[in-house]
């Protein structure tokens, strides 16, 4: 299982150099829930103490977005031998970047013309059972919706909107 850990800065530049030849980027990040003690909580890759992130990749143009996301998680999260039927279901939120800077936002700004990524979570239902293998230097957690709830300090703005954009299912827990 590979991640990358490519720097922040290293990762804008790429993006602008890409920028010219592919457009604009379009990522696709898969959003895991589990359910303990009654409570629905997400999976998320941690790396460090104070970096956590979706399980995603970017999509090659003409690329199939829920293909690739399956590939992705598969890559990522799945052991050796395995096979984990991922069901990736809904669209959750799209999240886009107007420039080659960090901020981005759950809309186009309207003086934007040329976003540079176009950002699309998904809901992923897993197995009843699943077992996974972690990537080297991250730690796979389960934070409690109630956690990421208005707390973009600990989990940055995408990831702790997910309390408002789930909040549209009705969970069963079995």
């Amino acid at each position: 299982a590979v991640v990358s850990t490519q720097s922040t800065g290293a990762r804008f530049q790429r993006m602008r150099d890409e920028y010219a030849t592919i457009g604009m980027r379009k990522t696709v990040e898969g959003v895991l829930l589990v359910h303990e003690h009654n409570l629905p909580h997400v999976l998320l890759l941690q790396l460090g103490t104070s970096f956590f992130k979706l399980p995603g990749v970017e999509v090659p143009p003409g690329g199939d977005e829920v293909e690739c996301l399956k590939q992705c998680l598969s890559e990522t999260l799945g052991r050796q031998g395995d096979t984990i039927h991922w069901g990736v279901d809904e669209m959750i939120c799209n999240w886009w970047r107007p420039n080659y800077e960090p901020p981005q936002y759950p809309y186009v700004p309207p003086h934007v013309t040329k976003p540079k990524e176009h950002r699309r979570l998904f809901l992923v239902r897993l197995p009843e059972r699943a077992m996974f293998a972690v990537p080297r230097n991250y730690k796979l957690v389960a934070a409690p919706l109630f956690e990421l709830y208005d707390n973009s300090n600990g989990y940055g703005p995408v990831i702790s909107t997910l309390p408002q954009n789930l909040s549209r299912f009705s969970y069963v827990y079995a």
